[in-house]
Parts: C-alpha cells; structure tokens; sequence
C-alpha cells in the first residue's frame, strides 16, 4: 500500500493550483479569467504582482521536489522517486482541483528533476535565466531549458529511466506551449 499512497500523495500535491489559491484567497481574482489564462507561476505574476508569482513559483518548484525526495521516501523501491515526480508533474498539469486542467508543468518539473538529477536541471534553470534575461519572454526560457534539460541528462551520470522520463516531460512541456510557440513565430508573444 505504500507504494500507491506515495504516488498518490505526490499527484495531489503536484495538483494543488497554487496561483490560483493565492488569487482566489488574497485578492478574490480567478487568474484563469486574466492574463494568459494558465494557472502557473507567470501568470501568477503578471496578474497578482511579484510577491505572488515568487510565491507560486517556490511552492510549484517544491511540489515536484517533495514528491521525488520525501513522498518516495515510503518505499524503498528504486523507481518510485521518479513516479513520484511525474505523478506531481501530471498532477499540476492536470489538476484535481481544477477539472484536470492545470499549469504547463515548468516548475514542479524543475523541482522533481531537482531531486531527480540535480546538474543537469542546474544546467536548464541557467540556460532558463539567461533566455529570459535576453529576451523578456518566460515561455521562450521554458521552451529551451526543457530541451536543454533533456539532452543534458545523457551527459550525467543518471539512471535509463530518468533520462527517458526527462524527454518525456520535455515533449510535454513544449506541447503544452504550442500556443506560445506560434506566438514566439508572430513575433506576438508577451515579455516581461
């Protein structure tokens, strides 16, 4: 039974609409109806101001990781840390609490990989920085640190299994901005 109840555990804490809570609850605004629409850290930000997006994006990023180093931790089973981060990753993705519509995974999947394999998501969340730095736009940094993520796991030391779960979440994150990317080509996408 341990081993469901992590799992389980993780996908209702990767679930949690974090800037949505806070939105709902400080300032009586549903971010679903503003900005983007998503409930992610960015919109977070770009509708409740950065006191809110910094928080939203602390506890999306710390959904994944506690799922992947305290959740799994029930079990001793090798696999569960990493079922673990991706039951977060889909909880956020598509989320209990919000008809199974949910964020674009970035951060709870950096907080999973954070635990998962440590280097090469230092390595993305640097590539992430410096995209944003450049050019204002959170989705593009999202997009390539994604990509970068998943090619850069072959180059560490880390399990067949984390380095096939991190292309998967790669190609999930990049289909889940499909939308920003035709933006990114018309030169319409929002920045910063």
């Amino acid at each position: 039974m341990t081993i469901p109840l992590a799992i389980l555990l993780s996908y209702l804490a990767g679930s949690i609409p974090t800037g949505l809570w806070l939105g709902l609850r400080f300032r009586g605004i549903d971010i679903r109806k503003e900005g983007s629409g998503n409930i992610g850290a960015t919109n977070t930000l770009r509708v409740l101001g950065k006191p809110f997006g910094a928080v939203a994006l602390a506890v999306d990023v710390f959904k994944g990781w506690v799922a992947v180093t305290v959740f799994s931790l029930l079990n001793p089973w090798l696999y569960l840390p990493i079922i673990c981060g991706l039951a977060a990753i889909l909880g956020h993705t598509f989320s209990l609490f919000v008809r199974f519509r949910g964020g674009k995974g970035v951060a709870t999947s950096a907080g999973a990989f954070l635990g998962l394999a440590p280097m090469p998501m230092l390595i993305a969340g640097a590539v992430f920085l410096v995209i944003v730095g450049i050019t204002r736009m959170v989705s593009l940094g999202s997009i390539t640190a994604a990509a970068v993520a998943a090619v850069s796991v072959f180059f560490f030391p880390v399990s067949g299994p984390v380095r096939i779960v991190a292309v998967l979440v790669a190609a999930l994150i990049i289909l889940r901005h499909h939308s920003n990317i035709k933006r990114i080509l018309k030169r319409e996408e929002p920045r910063l």
